[in-house]
């Protein structure tokens, strides 16, 4: 059955997969589909539904109830056979009932979004989608309509409370200009709402409109006062209040901005500008710049390589090695965003250790060999092994925890030499969270539950995953680390597809590849959404998406004799299995393996399915890709038995 949507937050309507509207017919077609969402998948009896379109029902109305149903169902469930049972639009009992799913109502999928707890900037660009839902007035066509009014007020009640959290987030991200034209708007329609006029009087306040705050607190009482004769709440005297006395807790992002603003001047006016202290200063902005978010860790990206340059040109080897060890930003994903860069960086870093004198600081080797086993992550370049084993090793040497904790990152990175070491990864991921929580390493510590978040799922432990991406998410949102989050928004998806129901499953794939949108990880991001569908599908018997212009991305080669399997093109699949290259060493080796293992038993190339038995054999009491702690083919025995079986089969 293709996928319905349905839209009440305006007109009620309809659409089908590609977006298009679907035809609903007259007025009580779409009252029946109204009725049944106001409901919310509950059954309507059929005296009810007569109750509700007509005032004074004709002789036939639960026979024309029953046309109208039939209708609905011809329009929404097209390609059902004659004769069977519907799933969509359901009879149960005395009545009927609608089956949407929880994200295919506009409404349903608004009043989640004002729920949501997330950081600021994650909740402001979901209100900012979710408020673009809206239409119209909901349910628009049936505003006199009894059984409609209670959920239209609490839907306009919602609406107004998502504008008010869309104006907190904005101030909480210090976009105080942003927010006052919306709610200077939102309280000239709705000036009995005490919150909105305590938001818009700290919007002003925040921008410098002292004046003007007061203003508007004043406006506020008068209405209050005058024309419902209640004195203002607490929070609104206790603002004015703050405001006459300049409180320093209404705006610290403020405070925080001038301190940043005066020691940026300081600094300016007291080291040279061609002073070698601005080159390492640098490398420190560039370190904090990563983790902000997408585009700081764009920037950081791009400017990281010119600082290493820099620092060359000067030829100091020891300088080139504190700029190169010093960007100590962790890494979870086994795939460069940028590998042209990171074959110029781990370049760098071994012309200064080979340039470094014998007695040079241990640390700054250390950081040098971790740099480079980071960088080389994903290639078969033996140096990133060894390189990783000797950072390890002096930082231990050295009693070094932060020095420890950038090393065991290195050593994570080089753990994909075979499959079947989510138990190896799970012991770095342990000792990174137990050293980085002892002293104080918070994105380290970061690091560490998302190590484990992938390892536990590897390994089929959900409730220690959860746990994981639980201690995650609030690490990330008390030290303002979005990025880990997106992570944890892909994990979640990974758990519905192992645990729920496929459609389930793939909006929360399609949700979390949203965010993945400007988050500047184009590494993760390519392909990815594709394949994860992919996996999903084939872990439900499904055949590969076969629609045109999917973008594979770097898994091109392994989904291309899937998808010709799709299209019955056997022998081309054939022909393109033996073309396939053999998985990268990263965290989706053993589900490309499963992947060209499915390809193989269907084509019957005895080759592959043995190369494929023999590589994951290690891997057999993990999930096959979980350990990516995005997606999941299923147990890897089960690939192991298909394959063992295919085997057994005559030549």
């Amino acid at each position: 059955m293709t996928r319905k949507v349905f839209g009440v937050l305006g007109p009620v309507t309809a659409w089908d997969d590609a977006g298009e509207a679907i035809a609903l017919k007259g007025p009580r077609h779409r009252a029946v589909l109204a009725r049944l969402i106001v409901a919310r998948r509950r059954v309507v009896p059929v005296s009810h539904l007569v109750e509700d379109l007509w005032l004074d029902p004709p002789p036939g109305a639960v026979g024309a109830v029953r046309t109208f149903v039939a209708a609905l169902r011809r329009a929404l469930e097209p390609e059902r056979p004659p004769r069977t049972a519907a799933r969509l639009l359901v009879t149960e009992g005395p009545g009927y009932a609608l089956r949407a799913e929880p994200d295919a109502v506009d409404a349903w999928r608004f009043e989640q979004a004002v729920a949501a707890t997330l950081p600021p900037e994650d909740l402001l660009a979901r209100l900012e989608e979710a408020l673009g839902w809206w239409r119209g007035p909901a349910y628009a066509e049936f505003a006199e309509e009894d059984w409609a009014r209670a959920e239209r007020s609490r839907l306009a009640e919602l609406r107004l409370r998502a504008v008010e959290r869309r104006a907190e987030a904005r101030l909480a991200l210090g976009l105080a200009a942003e927010a006052v034209p919306d709610l200077d708007a939102h309280v000239a329609e709705h000036p009995w709402r005490e919150d909105a006029w305590r938001l818009l009087a700290l919007a002003l306040y925040r921008t410098g409109r002292q004046g003007d705050a007061l203003a508007v607190l004043r406006r506020a009482r008068t209405l209050l006062v005058e024309q419902l004769g209640v004195d203002p709440g607490p929070a609104l005297r206790g603002l004015e209040t703050d405001i006459l006395h300049q409180s320093g807790h209404l705006d610290p992002a403020g405070a925080a901005g001038r301190v940043w603003a005066q020691t940026a001047a300081a600094y300016d006016r007291t080291v040279a500008s061609g002073a070698r202290a601005r080159l390492e200063s640098t490398v420190g902005l560039l370190r904090n710049l990563a983790v902000t978010g997408g585009g700081g860790l764009e920037a950081a990206r791009r400017y990281r390589g010119a600082a290493v340059a820099a620092a060359e040109e000067l030829g100091d080897a020891e300088l080139t090695a504190r700029v190169i060890g010093a960007y100590d930003v962790p890494a979870i994903w086994t795939r460069s965003d940028d590998p042209e860069q990171a074959a110029q960086i781990v370049a760098a870093a071994e012309r200064a250790l080979a340039a470094l004198p014998p007695a040079a600081h241990q640390a700054a080797r250390a950081r040098l060999l971790a740099t480079i086993a980071l960088e080389s992550r994903g290639t078969r370049a033996e140096r990133g092994p060894r390189a990783a084993a000797q950072a390890e090793e002096i930082a231990r040497r050295l009693d070094d925890p932060a020095l420890l904790a950038f090393a065991l990152n290195g050593v994570f990175m080089q753990t994909f030499h075979r499959a079947g070491l989510a138990p190896r990864r799970d012991e770095l991921g342990a000792e990174l969270v137990a050293l980085s929580a002892r002293h104080g390493l918070v994105t380290f510590e970061v690091l560490g539950h998302l190590v484990r978040l992938q390892a536990r799922s590897a390994l089929a432990d959900f409730p220690g995953a959860d746990e994981h991406a639980a201690a995650a998410d609030r690490l990330a949102e008390r030290h303002e680390l979005p990025l880990a989050g997106v992570f944890a928004q892909w994990y979640r998806a990974l758990r519905l597809a192992a645990t729920e129901q496929a459609p389930v499953a793939e909006a929360a794939y399609r949700a979390a590849a949203a965010r993945l949108e400007g988050a500047g990880m184009p590494g993760l991001q390519a392909g990815l959404l594709p394949l994860a569908l992919l996996c999903l599908r084939l872990r439900h018997a499904r055949p590969a998406q076969t629609d045109e212009g999917i973008d594979w991305g770097p898994y091109e080669p392994w989904a291309r004799p899937l998808v010709l399997l799709a299209q019955d093109r056997p022998g081309e699949a054939a022909a393109a299995l033996r073309l396939v290259p053999e998985p990268p060493r990263d965290l989706l080796y053993e589900a490309l393996w499963c992947l060209a293992a499915r390809a193989a038993i269907a084509v019957g190339d005895r080759e592959t399915m043995e190369r494929a038995h023999a590589e994951l054999l290690p891997a057999a009491a993990e999930l096959a890709g979980a350990g990516s702690g995005l997606l999941t083919l299923g147990p890897v025995s089960g690939h192991l038995d298909d394959l063992t079986t295919a085997l057994r089969r005559p030549r």
